[in-house]
């Protein structure tokens, strides 16, 4: 599977945010999108997962069968898009069952990223460091190839971090694809970079120094 983008652009409120912003990413590789508040890391991944329409650009998903690129990523955005009534394990059985392609169950997908204990809990009472955790572990239910990651490491303590950053590899390593927005490393290995600037991105690969 492969992810081409071509000379995208973005507009929000009739205003041109960023332009030419070009990139390939292939099973098993990982995009990290760096740049300064407001330059468009957001609304970069939020037209990868068709929430918001480019100005410009092609947007193309190579090798996927009969699958949309929705039907192929998943999104977790800076909001948690959790019901704060349900409890942690049961979010995530309404993720799988809506999603579909069902991988770990819910109980094992709380596990994975530490949560095990907190399975029960209302998401209501957890702390926006768990919660994010429930997020992410939204990733862990459903199958799909492409992770769209806003700011992942948001509200997570660096325990937590390392729990993310082995779930980026795994997932890289069964042929997953990333793209994460970050203001602080991700430390993945043989990672690009994109940086976007208004109206001038540049793409890096990053063989020597990791995001």
């Amino acid at each position: 599977m492969r992810l081409s983008v071509n000379n995208l652009a973005c507009e929000r409120g009739e205003r041109r945010i960023f332009e030419g912003v070009s990139f390939t990413l292939r099973a098993g590789e990982a995009l990290v999108i760096t740049g300064r508040n407001g330059a468009g890391k957001s609304s970069l991944l939020e037209i990868l997962a068709g929430r918001l329409r480019p100005a410009a650009g092609v947007i193309l998903l190579e090798q996927a069968g009969e699958r949309t690129l929705a039907e192929c990523l998943h999104y977790v955005g800076h909001r948690d898009a959790l019901k704060a009534a349900l409890t942690a394990q049961e979010n995530l059985a309404f993720a799988r069952d809506f999603l579909g392609s069902p991988a770990m169950k819910p109980p094992e997908a709380l596990e994975a990223v530490g949560l095990a204990h907190a399975a029960r809990l209302p998401v209501a009472y957890l702390s926006a460091g768990q919660r994010r955790r429930v997020a992410l572990a939204r990733l862990l239910v459903a199958h799909r190839p492409l992770w769209l990651l806003d700011e992942p490491t948001s509200a997570l303590d660096t325990a937590s971090q390392d729990i993310l950053r082995l779930l980026l590899e795994q997932h890289r390593g069964s042929g997953g694809m990333i793209a994460a927005t970050t203001h602080s490393p991700l430390f993945l290995t043989d990672s690009k970079e994109i940086r976007i600037e208004r109206r001038s991105p540049r793409v890096e690969e990053l063989d020597e120094e990791p995001a």
